[in-house]
């Protein structure tokens, strides 16, 4: 098992090309069932490695949990997603995406996995609203002993950020302007 918990992170970014996409399909419970050649060469692992592990195998340390608790909550229900992701590579070299995460549907109407296709991000919304968003919510989760209730602390923040904007959390996504 290919594993990425105790790895530090190098804080050099990797990038793709604007017109590649980045495809993985995972089970019900995130472990990777697909994943495309940019997907395998970004994160430096190879297919082996990343099939059948949890697609959290990328999990970067900057990336707020309470995002990805938005992602699964939302996905669960059936409903797609886009969200900014900063993803750790098998070195520790990083990299971001604009993910947009869709439930799978079966012919029964059940969710019987996950799709993702990631491309790349506007830097500058990276930089100039993502960045600040992120630390923010790292920040509120850190202040709290337990990873769980940090969680939902940040889960929190976000809802009300939100509220205060008026916005959904794609709504948010798309009227962050460069």
């Amino acid at each position: 098992m290919a594993s990425t918990k105790n790895m530090s992170v190098t804080g050099k970014e990797r990038f793709f090309k604007e017109d590649e996409i980045i495809v993985s399909k995972t089970n019900l419970k995130g472990h990777l069932t697909y994943a495309n050649r940019v997907f395998i060469d970004i994160s430096g692992f190879t297919e082996p490695e990343l099939l059948g592990e949890p697609h959290s195998i990328l999990r970067h340390p900057d990336m707020p949990r309470c995002v990805f608790k938005l992602l699964w909550d939302t996905i669960k229900d059936k409903k797609e997603i886009f969200a900014y992701v900063i993803n750790r590579c098998k070195n520790g070299d990083h990299y971001w995406v604009l993910a947009h995460v869709t439930p799978s549907i079966s012919a029964a109407g059940e969710v019987d996995g996950y799709h993702s296709n990631r491309r790349v991000p506007d830097p500058k919304i990276v930089k100039s609203a993502i960045v600040p968003l992120y630390q923010a919510l790292l920040e509120e989760e850190k202040r709290h002993s337990n990873a769980k209730e940090g969680m939902n602390a940040g889960f929190d923040m976000l809802a009300g950020i939100l509220k205060e904007k008026g916005l959904g959390y794609d709504e948010f996504i798309f009227s962050l302007k460069n």
